[in-house]
């Protein structure tokens, strides 16, 4: 089941929305690749993807809550170097034992969960802030 982007998890931000579309679409990839019995493949793919895009993403988003004196920064922050240690546990997981199944569907939920709530909680109130 593909995970859909709608309009309320829209930050405002239209660089870092767009970023998250491109997540969306990457993680839609490996749940694509599961269903047809690929995602011992797609699983590869996506973790080199998200081994750069993810620093790259959270870096921008960084540089606009210091830039912008946000409040909510060092637990924002925090949630981006959680990302980071478990994605980090996917990663050598993998180089341990392969893209095995239980690996694909773990990460699976792990990242539709994390994009889900990260972006509709953590990014919207940065967001919000952004507005005022």
């Amino acid at each position: 089941m593909a995970i859909k982007w709608t309009e309320d998890l829209s930050t405002g931000i239209e660089k870092i929305d767009d970023q998250h579309k491109e997540l969306f679409r990457r993680v839609n990839d490996l749940m694509d690749a599961c269903t047809k019995g690929k995602g011992k493949e797609e699983v590869v793919k996506v973790i080199d993807f998200l081994s750069n895009y993810v620093v790259m993403h959270f870096g921008e988003e960084e540089k606009i809550m210091k830039a912008e004196n946000y409040p909510g920064y060092d637990g924002h922050k925090t949630q981006h170097e959680s990302f980071i240690k478990k994605f980090t546990e996917f990663k050598e997981k993998l180089e341990q034992t392969g893209p095995t199944v239980d690996l694909v569907v773990k990460m699976n939920g792990f990242l539709v969960d994390w994009l889900i709530n990260h972006i509709k909680k953590t990014d919207r109130a940065l967001g919000d802030y952004l507005k005022r």
